[in-house]
């Protein structure tokens, strides 16, 4: 079960790589360390819990469980090792991680016991005596602490008085059922007694065998079985030895196979990744040649397109040119300056109540004085600049019931464009307002004109009632499309998303 479960950790622990969840593959890698340190496999478990600690975060006092666990997993995997300068500094971390008393107990006895283990008895029982005195009225804590006091204190002074103490804490042990406390009782009796009563030191050896028996502690029987050899007379220590033998076979047969088994398993883990790796690197070389074959077929696709547009631009372009200088029809002049005109001129008589009836009627001559040339196709020559030309146009549509708002018309718009693109820019606008002032019920109208480089950009947008998909443009609107062409332009008209109006985007080169 152990080497499924440390399998599908390490299944877990790739998981969590991808996703980027630090905390996951620490606690992936912190369960494998455990599973390989109780195996035997201590070297395993010191470099799977070494890893797991950078994916800990110290700031995070949520994560302390697992960050002072891990550290006590090296402290234990040191110790085994017998690296103890090691081990001492894994428990002081567990400590320093520690929020929990009773954990703190466990890494201070850890510590304890392997200074115990290096025959420092005084550090040793300074530690269990800091136990001892923290203890809450936990009987196994508090007889844990107490056997562990008095077997430091009679390490260190073998004629010191532990005896009392060795029994209470077995007492309390029977009464509370705790075979572990058990266990390390009978171990510690059996010790304090071999030299002074061998017969009772085999005692309690021999309980400690059983317990560790019930409790398939492999370790502890085997520890059990030494005391029981080295105690028993003659013969009676030669069955003892035959079991001692086969467990201890046993016992080096199952952690060298768990380390092989946690070895394979990391090794298929790693083998899997790596031939991944390879075929992602096989495909993604088989990837970019099948791309620069897709690059160079479109790039011969677009260089031929390019061409075919130029082509067809320069035929388009030369065919309009014949257009314009053969098609200025009576009807487009008629539209342009007569129809427009008067409908401008009842605009301004509309929103300009007080326009006087001079002014009004030097306008209805120009407007006569253009219609009797109506043939003429080439415009002439403004005595005014154009954007205040432009103004007047679009103001004039602007009145108690409509307000027109432009933006950006200054002189830098219209330097160096051309007349015949003014004329064209001029009629476009005008039919926009005035498409606008019969169709579309709009109150507001905003104009906004730029210019970047070698282009200008008008923006005109309304709150009308907009244009549907289906709507049929008038003659007005239909003819904007053949002027902006004429300049090489561009005009786009589109509904307002979740709004009511139209927005019309106009773009010449200038």
């Amino acid at each position: 079960m152990t080497d499924s479960a440390f399998r599908y950790f390490n299944i877990a622990k790739d998981v969590f790589l991808q996703e980027r969840d630090s905390l996951g593959v620490g606690k992936c890698l912190l369960n494998m360390a455990i599973f390989s340190t109780d195996k035997g496999d201590y070297f395993g478990g010191q470099e799977l819990s070494l890893s797991a600690i950078r994916f800990f975060d110290p700031s995070d006092t949520l994560q302390y469980v697992f960050i002072r666990s891990n550290y006590n997993n090296l402290g234990i995997a040191s110790y085994k090792l017998k690296d103890y300068t090691h081990a001492l500094g894994f428990y002081d971390q567990a400590i320093r991680f520690s929020d929990d008393p009773l954990d703190t107990r466990v890494y201070l006895n850890n510590q304890a016991k392997l200074y115990q283990e290096m025959g420092r008895y005084g550090k040793a029982l300074e530690i269990y005596t800091q136990v001892l005195s923290g203890l809450s009225r936990n009987r196994k804590d508090y007889a844990r602490a107490l056997s562990n006091v008095a077997m430091a204190r009679w390490l260190q002074r073998p004629k010191a008085d532990v005896l009392e103490d060795f029994r209470q804490a077995l007492r309390i042990r029977k009464e509370e059922k705790d075979n572990w406390g058990l266990n390390a009782s009978y171990s510690h009796l059996s010790d304090y007694y071999a030299s002074k009563s061998p017969s009772k030191a085999l005692a309690y050896a021999d309980s400690m065998y059983h317990v560790a028996v019930l409790l398939k502690s492999s370790d502890d029987e085997i520890l059990a079985l030494k005391k029981i050899i080295r105690l028993s007379p003659g013969e009676q220590a030669r069955p003892y030895f035959k079991i001692y033998e086969q467990l201890d076979d046993s016992l080096k047969t199952a952690r060298s196979g768990a380390k092989n088994q946690f070895a394979l398993i990391r090794y298929e883990s790693e083998k899997h990744k790596a031939d991944n790796l390879l075929l992602q690197k096989k495909n993604a070389a088989k990837n970019y040649q099948l791309g620069m074959v897709v690059f160079i077929a479109l790039l011969v696709l677009v260089l031929v397109g390019v061409q075919f547009r130029i082509r067809r631009k320069k035929l388009a372009q030369a065919a309009e040119k014949k257009i314009q200088e053969s098609e200025l029809t009576t009807s487009k002049q008629v539209h342009d300056v007569v129809a427009n005109g008067l409908y401008r001129i009842m605009k301004e008589i509309q929103n300009r109540l007080h326009s006087s009836a001079e002014s009004l009627l030097d306008r209805i001559e120009v407007l006569y004085e253009k219609s009797r040339d109506i043939s003429y196709n080439r415009p002439a020559q403004r005595e005014q600049p154009f954007e205040l030309h432009l103004s007047g146009l679009l103001g004039s549509f602007s009145g108690e019931e409509t307000r027109v708002v432009i933006v950006g018309n200054g002189p830098e718009i219209w330097a160096n464009v051309a007349l015949d693109v003014l004329y064209e820019i001029e009629q476009v606008l005008q039919e926009l307002m005035i498409n606008m002032s019969r169709h579309s019920g709009a109150d507001h109208v905003v104009l906004r004109l730029q210019r970047e480089e070698k282009r200008v950009t008008i923006t005109y947008r309304d709150n009308g009632k907009g244009m549907a998909e289906g709507d049929v443009q008038g003659n007005g609107l239909r003819s904007t499309g053949n002027r902006i062409d004429a300049i090489s332009g561009s005009i786009i008209f589109e509904a307002i998303p979740g709004a009511r109006g139209l927005k019309v985007s106009v773009s010449f080169p200038v």
